[in-house]
């Protein structure tokens, strides 16, 4: 597996993950690891996280959501993974 091929995951974090700095948290370690995308409240109190980047940086970003120090309590993560298709600018918070 070529952990550089880039590649797009979309995750839906659920938990206490709203109004604890998850999604600024979320920012910062996409920065860190080089990714481009989003994290954005959506209506049932879940974020949803787009990152696209290398696969290595993907990796472990998904790592980082589920770790110890990620604010809030994750509880769950479904992640869908695919082909990176571009079109990202940076990393925004919504």
């Amino acid at each position: 597996m070529n952990t550089d091929e880039q590649i797009r995951v979309t995750a839906l974090v659920q938990g206490t993950v709203q109004g604890v700095g998850f999604r600024y948290w979320t920012w910062r370690q996409s920065e860190k690891l080089g990714l481009v995308g989003s994290a954005v409240n959506r209506h049932d109190g879940s974020v949803e996280v787009v990152a696209e980047g290398p696969r290595w940086a993907v990796r472990d970003l998904l790592r980082e959501i589920q770790g110890p120090d990620a604010p809030g309590a994750v509880f769950k993560v479904d992640a869908h993974y695919e082909d990176a298709r571009g079109g990202l600018n940076g990393f925004t918070t919504g």
